[in-house]
């Protein structure tokens, strides 16, 4: 199954205002991550994972597995790096779930949720 890191490009860390970026760091985070991925993993982005106190934040989706949201990142090469990491690890899992030993420095102490996959719906008789 293949993995997506869905990306909130619209994130701004606290005293992003002060800054006078012209770029959120959410689309900073997501330039970062896109050039990271490459063909490892799918990427996408969004405006808004509704998570604005943990900016920047990222998902990571698969069908029928596990899905996880992270925050708290900068828009860092390092951030980039880890996230794409255990995005790989996450689609190389047959469930999602990845042994806490092997997850990259970069993300432990990121991770907000944990979703349970969709189930899957089987059609009724009546939908034939």
């Amino acid at each position: 199954m293949t993995t997506f890191i869905t990306i909130c490009d619209t994130c701004k860390r606290e005293g992003w205002a002060e800054t006078g970026a012209d770029v959120t760091d959410g689309a900073a985070l997501a330039e970062l991550i896109e050039s990271v991925a490459a063909e490892q993993v799918q990427t996408r982005r969004v405006s808004c994972l509704m998570g604005c106190t943990h900016g920047c934040n990222i998902a990571i989706q698969a069908e029928g597995k596990l899905a996880y949201t992270l925050g708290k990142f900068e828009a860092t090469l390092d951030a980039a790096e880890a996230i794409v990491e255990y995005a790989a690890l996450h689609q190389a899992s047959e469930t999602g779930q990845i042994p806490y030993r092997t997850w990259p420095a970069g993300v432990k102490g990121h991770f907000i949720t944990r979703h349970p996959p969709l189930p899957s719906l089987k059609p009724s008789n009546s939908d034939a």
